[in-house]
């Protein structure tokens, strides 16, 4: 074995010492910002999800357009038929970004999923938020076809469907966040993909059903659904003329809620990955 003279080795190399206290520590790489990290979390999720992109959006879409179809034969119009069609659409939303990604995370806490994000040097709100925003995404031709489908069936205005451009964001965001926290806090998944498929049967009977037809304490429960104010403000918009200022109250509130449920699902992300 050959030796190597100490005057040789680099005087700014850190020298390591044998014996109990040998505990140098390797300077690691400095932690990803936010939104590079989102965006690189996004992506993958995106590819990831690709090729079920298409089963998705026939699933959801066709079962929205099915209700509708549905509701047509004891609906005439009004506000009733506003509020099919407007709940139908954010249903797109609520099965997507609610009910799979529920089951997305609960799968990830069953199976040690969560322990490789966890060793990536990446804000937790970043998984929360790329994962939340890919599966968003999969809802915006769903919920276009079925709004437009609607309006033509119930015989409504179409103008003004630009509203979707900031109703499947903000009810995306509500709802995806939502569908998050249950997932990762259902201890089994097999819990978590029942809370998904139970907060889209909530979003489906408190969006679809016209609110005025509820009893009272029912009506109190759709208050409390994220993805309703997204459904207000999407039928106001069917209206002659709109209450703009309505709208985008529903909006604002869409929007706090949004942030409000996001918010939790990182928290609910912390806690799953360190247990």
């Amino acid at each position: 074995m050959s030796t190597v003279p100490a005057e040789v080795l680099p005087t700014g190399a850190p020298s390591v010492r044998a014996g109990a206290d040998d505990e140098a520590v390797a300077p690691l790489a400095p932690r990803a910002r936010l939104l590079p990290a989102l965006a690189a979390v996004y992506r993958a999720q995106l590819s990831r999800a690709r090729v079920a992109r298409i089963p998705l959006l026939f699933v959801a879409t066709f079962q929205s357009i099915g209700i509708m179809v549905l509701m047509r034969g004891v609906v005439d119009g009004g506000s009733e038929a506003r509020a099919v069609v407007a709940g139908s659409t954010v249903l797109v939303v609520a099965f997507v970004a609610l009910n799979l990604l529920a089951q997305y995370f609960g799968q990830l806490r069953a199976t040690g999923g969560l322990d490789h994000y966890a060793t990536l040097p990446v804000p937790p709100a970043a998984v929360v938020l790329g994962a939340a925003g890919a599966y968003a995404s999969f809802t915006v031709p769903g919920t276009a076809v079925t709004a437009v489908a609607g309006s033509v069936l119930f015989g409504l205005p179409l103008g003004h469907l630009w509203i979707l451009a900031a109703v499947v964001p903000l009810a995306g965001a509500a709802l995806a966040g939502l569908g998050a926290a249950l997932g990762l806090l259902a201890p089994r998944q097999e819990l978590a993909t029942l809370l998904g498929q139970l907060g889209m049967s909530a979003a489906l009977l408190l969006g679809v059903l016209p609110a005025e037809r509820l009893p009272q304490p029912i009506g109190w429960a759709r208050d409390l659904l994220p993805s309703t104010y997204g459904v207000e403000a999407l039928a106001r918009t069917f209206d002659r003329r709109p209450d703009w200022a309505a709208v985008a109250l529903d909006l604002a509130v869409c929007g706090v809620v949004g942030v409000v449920s996001l918010a939790l699902a990182t928290w609910a992300y912390r806690r799953a990955a360190v247990r």
